[in-house]
């Protein structure tokens, strides 16, 4: 199997990650959620070609150092990292605006 064992594992990571990830990118304009995507598809893709397939390796190392700094920032600002409570300093921290 050539490059397609990446496109898949591409596409599995999107959709569980963009499903499982969408609470904390509410405010997240969508073109700049669709050019991470784009970014990290292209640089998989890119490295595909230089290490075949443990490029995967990227994504899955991209998203581990994501969670944990993700993990890091809320503990320390008194925000629950699974459910991104309390929402007002979520949007805070994120240097979003705040409805009420």
């Amino acid at each position: 199997m050539g490059i397609e064992l990446e496109l898949i594992l591409l596409l599995i990571i999107q959709a569980v990650g963009t499903s499982f990830f969408a609470r904390f990118e509410i405010e997240t304009p969508v073109l700049k959620k669709v050019f991470k995507w784009l970014a990290i598809d292209a640089v998989t893709i890119g490295l595909y070609y230089l290490v075949n397939h443990y490029a995967i390796l990227f994504p899955v190392i991209m998203i581990a150092i994501g969670t944990i700094v993700h993990f890091r920032i809320c503990k320390k600002n008194g925000i629950d990292p699974f459910l991104a409570t309390p929402r007002k300093k979520y949007y805070k921290l994120r240097g979003w605006k705040w409805k009420e």
